[in-house]
């Protein structure tokens, strides 16, 4: 069994918990593609089987979130979570549309202290949960798009983001509070869409069973498409390696061998990756 499951966490759920959940279920080895906080909902593709093997390739894929920012109030989380910290004032929504274009492209982020980002070997939440002092170097992270949608509350506003893989919307919320002049935080999170995997195609845990997950919901690697356009030099210069990369880790995975069945780089072994879509 190797292919994919279109999972829709919901809220308090941990990723963790999915994906062992559907080893279960699959009886079979799994990984998702991505966590997903346990606070957040939406999409977590589950690889299962060999199709884990091309985790790296789905790092390259964009993501898409709704999510809700609170203005003149933070937490130490940066999230419902932690504890709530007062000050600062509510922006309005045209200072928010004026503030957004300086966060599009590729940006430098600091990841949030209560994040799993390592640190000397132990993960950041453990450190901050412990009070330690310690801080977490920023890195690059790209954003395609951000629009705030809305006024959902009288300190709160609705935002719509598309983003790369990396990418801490719990930062987004602290970074453009900063820029407003105030403090902020993320107050709600759903993601809507990984790679090819959307909400409208998504299972929810509950709906799944041993008898209905490979007929109904599981779909083989054969059916999904990889776009001509990612090989293109312009757009990813780093074509002949990713190319390369991603055609050798294809074969392994369907193979289930340790060495690829033909040359990655041949038109032959090549062209049937050239019709999937992530």
């Amino acid at each position: 069994m190797t292919g994919f499951i279109n999972i829709y966490k919901e809220k308090g759920v941990g990723s963790t918990f999915v994906v062992n959940r559907i080893k279960r279920l699959t009886k079979t080895s799994a990984g998702h593609m991505g966590t997903l906080d346990p606070l957040a909902s939406g999409v977590l593709p589950v690889a299962i089987g060999n199709a884990a093997r091309l985790f790296d390739y789905f790092l390259r894929k964009e993501k898409t979130y709704l999510a809700r920012f609170r203005f003149g109030i933070t937490t130490d989380t940066l999230d419902e979570e932690g504890e709530k910290i007062s000050g600062g004032r509510v922006p309005g929504e045209a200072e928010i549309n004026a503030a957004l274009p300086a966060f599009f492209g590729e940006i430098e982020q600091v990841p949030p202290k209560y994040s799993a980002v390592s640190v000397g070997g132990r993960r950041g939440y453990e450190l901050a949960r412990a009070g330690a002092d310690f801080n977490l170097q920023a890195k690059k992270v790209r954003i395609l798009s951000f629009e705030c949608t809305g006024q959902t509350a009288p300190d709160e506003y609705a935002f719509e983001i598309v983003c790369g893989g990396g990418t801490y919307i719990r930062s987004l919320a602290r970074d453009l509070a900063v820029a407003l002049g105030t403090q902020g935080y993320m107050s709600a999170l759903e993601r809507t869409a990984s790679g090819v995997f959307t909400k409208e195609g998504a299972v929810t845990l509950n709906e799944l069973t041993p008898e209905n997950i490979a007929e109904k919901y599981f779909f083989h690697m054969y059916q999904l498409q990889i776009p001509s356009f990612y090989f293109d030099p312009h757009t990813h210069p780093d074509t002949a390696r990713a190319k390369d990369h991603f055609a050798q880790a294809y074969i392994r995975s369907l193979s289930r061998r340790s060495e690829p069945l033909c040359n990655p780089t041949s038109p032959t072994c090549v062209r049937p990756l050239l019709a999937v879509k992530f």
